[in-house]
């Protein structure tokens, strides 16, 4: 309950949010790189040489060159980091790029339905200078705190089989790459790919490593509004109803509360722009939150976790589903909202993040999970399915679910399963069939050795996911466990590869993470190494023997190796 009342309390709050912090901080010898979760998923720092923040196409140029002509290592960031795999860690010895300024040309090609932008322009920026123009940006992912190059290059989208689909990738026609070339060309040089060049389907998911992505060039459609209901009903069925929903509804998602056996349809359809309506998307997880409240929920729920009270988890699932039923998931016409259908401009019903841009004339809130004021801390698991095999795994969920509905309260929490649709692609790195994706947040401990309640739960759906069906990992988010044997995922990551090859011959932009994960190095294992998702048990050690998790097989996925809780341990420790 206290979940719910603390909601109610910020719906007639008017409260303003600090600015995020920054993701790089130096001193006199190294500098130091967040991500916005204040921590990696192996909890480890991220240390480097120098970053420059250039202004200018010619900026960037100078930077890659200086790189290249000291033999230094480069990766790119944005302004806030939001992966959760350390995607853009670069090496010790590494020299890196920031786009935090590289952000003010956004050039509108209106009679060619187009957009070109600096790498650095924030998403919310370029939505809003479209809609000036009578133009919408029809894909864009749901959170809105992100830059046009950081988005692309991971993969990032929003939920649509229609048209060109979700994925905003998939709506580029042009890119421009600052790469490295030889003496005589000045160490650096720009080159630019556009619709027809081969190169484009490697630079629209490079994930930061053929070059550093200077421009950006988007298709754009005429404005257009939408119309959007959610459907609160049970979730029978709904292993066999998410693909007419994928097709019915361009914009549809659903969001699955296991625990609660509630199913929310998304019932989101373009308009015309003469449909009256000026309703905005204000998703409630990306609001405001009362820095007081965010503490109180955290403390509360390190309570539940310390005491493995599974039925307090269960208070706080239902009083979120609730609330969230309550206020329309952050629909609003005007201020609030005030019941269904909500027609809005597209610009303002795709995507939201307000938490990031409140004025700050006062401190007294944040977003929930702003590292500095000890709110929330969660992971973000994301698995990609070929849409012939997401029906299956929802049925195999069901019956782990089934075996105790309490055990899913946790997930339940942090916005069930969310499941969005992705249209095949042409991108290396993309998806090559119709696909389904499905995201979903859960605890941290704030102490890593700290196993989770029902941690073997959790492990088990995220093998089930990509092991069994084996499901492709989003590229910005996952712990690394999702991203075993991706390379065998990926038909054409060899063309991808070739390209890397063309464009940086010296690994420039190579990191101990894309070296893991593209070039196949292999997981390592510790003591406690399962519990953060940097390996798949095989003894007890590599759980927390000590709290009492040991290496077990999964309950309905029995191939899975899990962390489960017991306490009348066997004296047998699963060694394969």
């Amino acid at each position: 309950m206290f979940f719910y009342l603390s909601y109610l309390l910020l719906l007639w709050s008017a409260v303003n949010a600090i600015p995020p912090p920054p993701v790089v901080q130096c001193n006199t010898t190294f500098c130091t790189l967040y991500n916005s979760y204040g921590v990696w998923n192996d909890r480890k720092p991220c240390d480097f040489l120098n970053v420059t923040y250039p202004k200018t196409e010619q900026d960037v140029r100078f930077a890659v060159a200086f790189a290249n002509k000291h033999n230094l290592k480069l990766q790119v960031i944005s302004r806030f980091s939001h992966t959760i795999p350390k995607l853009a860690c670069p090496h010790s010895n590494s020299f890196l790029i920031s786009t935090l300024n590289y952000n003010s040309a956004i050039e509108i090609d209106k009679p060619n339905l187009a957009v070109t932008v600096d790498a650095g322009v924030g998403l919310r920026q370029l939505i809003d200078k479209v809609e000036e123009a009578g133009l919408s940006l029809v894909a864009a992912p749901y959170w809105e705190g992100v830059t046009i190059a950081g988005l692309i290059s991971t993969g990032a989208h929003g939920s649509s089989w229609w048209g060109k689909g979700g994925a905003v990738h998939d709506h580029v026609i042009g890119i421009s790459l600052v790469v490295p070339a030889t003496e005589s060309q000045g160490f650096a040089k720009i080159i630019r790919v556009g619709p027809k060049d081969p190169l484009l389907n490697a630079a629209k998911v490079s994930l930061g490593k053929l070059g550093v992505i200077s421009k950006v060039k988007l298709s754009l459609e005429p404005a257009f509004k939408r119309i959007i209901t959610y459907n609160f009903t049970n979730d029978d069925h709904i292993e066999d109803m998410f693909i007419d929903h994928g097709k019915e509804y361009e914009f549809g998602d659903i969001t699955w509360y296991p625990s609660r056996h509630t199913a929310v349809y998304r019932y989101d359809k373009r308009v015309p722009l003469d449909v009256n309506g000026d309703g905005v998307f204000d998703f409630i997880g990306f609001q405001d939150n009362s820095i007081v409240v965010s503490q109180s929920t955290r403390a509360a729920e390190k309570a539940l976790e310390k005491s493995r009270n599974v039925n307090g988890k269960c208070l706080l699932a239902n009083s979120f589903v609730g609330y969230k039923k309550l206020v329309g998931n952050g629909l609003k016409k005007g201020l609030i909202f005030t019941g269904y259908p909500v027609i809005g401009y597209q610009g303002k019903m795709q995507t939201s993040g307000s938490c990031l841009y409140s004025p700050a004339a006062r401190i007294d809130s944040s977003c929930s999970w702003d590292p500095r004021i000890n709110g929330l801390l969660f992971y973000e698991s994301t698995a990609i399915f070929p849409a012939s095999k997401f029906g299956d795994f929802i049925r195999d969920l069901k019956k782990l679910r089934d075996l105790n509905p309490d055990n899913f309260c946790g997930v339940d929490i942090y916005n069930g399963f969310l499941i969005r649709f992705i249209k095949a692609s042409e991108a290396y790195l993309g998806q090559s069939e119709d696909s389904v994706v499905v995201d979903f947040n859960y605890y941290r401990a704030n102490d890593p050795s700290t196993p989770r309640l029902n941690q073997d739960v959790w492990e088990e759906v995220e093998q089930m996911a990509f092991f069994k069906y084996k499901a492709k990992p989003h590229w910005a988010k996952n712990r690394n466990l999702a991203f075993i044997d991706v390379r065998s995922k990926y038909p054409n990551l060899g063309k991808f590869l070739e390209a890397k090859k063309k464009l940086d011959p010296e690994n420039m932009f190579s990191s101990e993470w894309s070296d893991e994960i593209l070039l196949g190095k292999g997981e390592v294992k510790a003591d406690g190494c399962a519990l953060e998702g940097q390996c798949i048990c095989t003894e007890d050690r590599h759980c927390s023997p000590g709290n009492g998790y040991f290496c077990r097989q999964g309950l309905v996925f029995t191939e899975a190796k899990v962390c489960r809780y017991s306490t009348t341990p066997s004296s047998a420790s699963y060694i394969y």
